[in-house]
């Protein structure tokens, strides 16, 4: 059975509210419905670091993790940084990346934390490169993979993959995915 609107009383919501009183709670009910209209109850910075840590995980190549982990914290706890970018939280990872491979003292002390979390990941002695110091021939993180891993990384930010559809096959994926 189908409602006709034109049989329908004018105002049935109208009726109902003459039916009991008005209280101050229903009016900010009211108002509280409109004020989040077509806004998200997450607020703009969480949203930011969730893009920001999407696209450290769509662009960095970390097989062991631990310099994954350390680059997370770092972009997670950098609010000032990733609030400067909350409509494109891809540049607050790239303006991070860019700062480390610019200040050698940060960038040390990156590879050193990555050794420290590595270290804490597979329960192992971390192995220290020092600045000027060939890398010992265990270590994981060394000074120059750990540049190329970030160098690599600005790269994929910079040069995104494009893909685009041509019939139902999309160019750049095997047919096997």
């Amino acid at each position: 059975m189908t409602a006709d609107p034109a049989n329908d009383p004018p105002n049935i919501q109208q009726e109902l509210r003459l039916s009991r009183p008005f209280t101050l709670a229903d009016a900010i009910g009211q108002e509280a419905g409109n004020f989040m209209k077509g806004e998200s109850p997450i607020p703009r910075l969480v949203q930011a670091k969730h893009g920001a840590q999407q696209a450290l995980k769509e662009s960095l190549t970390d097989g062991p993790g631990a310099l994954h982990r350390v680059l997370e914290q770092w972009l997670c706890d950098d609010e000032t940084r990733l609030s400067q970018h909350v409509q494109n939280p891809a540049e607050a990872l790239k303006d991070l990346l860019e700062a480390i491979l610019r200040s050698p003292e940060t960038f040390y002390e990156l590879v050193r934390q990555a050794d420290v979390a590595w270290g804490q990941i597979y329960d192992s002695r971390p192995y220290f490169q020092k600045p000027g110091q060939p890398p010992h021939p265990d270590d994981e993180y060394t000074h120059k993979s750990v540049r190329e891993t970030l160098q690599n990384c600005l790269y994929v930010l910079n040069n995104p993959p494009q893909l685009t559809v041509e019939g139902d096959e999309l160019e750049g994926r095997s047919e096997t995915e």
